[in-house]
């Protein structure tokens, strides 16, 4: 039986571009939200889970980091993702017969140069892979839409432009995730482990807490905070490690703070993507 991958967002969406690369030989699932997402692997919908956290144009993902801990999900490996925006329309149709574009909100700004160089008027549409759809359903002649070259192949339209962004850095990172976590050290460039942590309320708790990483030459890659419960006195941070929870220094690393803290939790142990790099 061929194992089921879920994501975010209509088929043709950079979400659905990381399973395709990530997991080709598993079946895509669409979801509209990412707690649909989350639900589709625990109700046994989908095997796993493709969910975005950070952007290097946009930062984090909102809110995913809150729902990553209470998913129930473990993470099994990363993917990275180029961002390339590509300008497609029905067949037969040339940039010059285009009145506007439509594109998810964040997609607009980023081909802002190659739009005004041709001006054309951007329009903001819930999910890019969708405007990319309605356009084909609808056989819209003079309207485009901005989004990756799968959902143009989906959809049957026509690439007028490849790579129209302004920056040519815009990556996104994705969690791929799973009901059972997986500890196994595999992968050739090294492992990650992401966890949450709350600080006991002790004076330089983060500061003591931290610095076992350092005099362990443990390298975290990642440290953020964000409130839980609602209360501005009840922070919870998300941290990304270099290492496997069994090395020597991420142990004793891990020791310093349990020491410090209210509440450690690993959330996934997984390949170092060499993307990083």
């Amino acid at each position: 039986m061929t194992q089921r991958i879920a994501f975010q967002g209509e088929l043709g969406a950079y979400s659905h571009e990381a399973c395709r690369d990530a997991r080709p030989d598993m079946e895509p699932v669409p979801c509209q939200t990412f707690e649909d997402v989350i639900t589709a692997v625990k109700s046994g919908k989908a095997d796993l889970a493709m969910l975005p956290v950070e952007n290097t144009t946009y930062g984090r993902v909102a809110d995913i980091h809150r729902m990553l801990p209470e998913s129930g999900l473990r993470i099994i490996d990363e993917a990275f993702v180029r961002v390339h925006i590509s300008l497609m329309a029905m067949p037969g149709v040339q940039i010059e017969d285009l009145e506007l574009v439509r594109a998810h909100p964040v997609l607009i700004p980023q081909a802002e140069s190659f739009l005004s160089r041709y001006g054309i008027k951007g329009e903001s549409a819930p999910d890019s892979a969708g405007a990319a759809a309605e356009i084909a359903a609808n056989k819209e002649m003079k309207i485009g839409a901005l989004a990756s070259d799968l959902a143009a192949e989906i959809n049957g339209l026509h690439i007028l432009a490849r790579h129209i962004e302004d920056h040519a850095h815009n990556t996104t990172r994705f969690l791929i995730m799973s009901p059972e976590a997986d500890a196994s050290r595999r992968g050739t460039h090294g492992m990650m482990t992401t966890f949450v942590f709350q600080v006991r309320n002790l004076p330089s708790a983060l500061y003591k807490a931290m610095g076992g990483f350092a005099t362990n030459g443990v390298n975290m890659t990642k440290l953020e905070s964000y409130m839980v419960g609602g209360s501005f006195t009840a922070t919870q941070f998300y941290a990304d490690i270099e290492g496997h929870p069994d090395d020597l220094g991420v142990q004793r690393a891990m020791e310093e703070l349990d020491y410090f803290t209210d509440m450690v939790e690993v959330l996934g142990t997984y390949p170092r993507d060499p993307r990083r790099d």
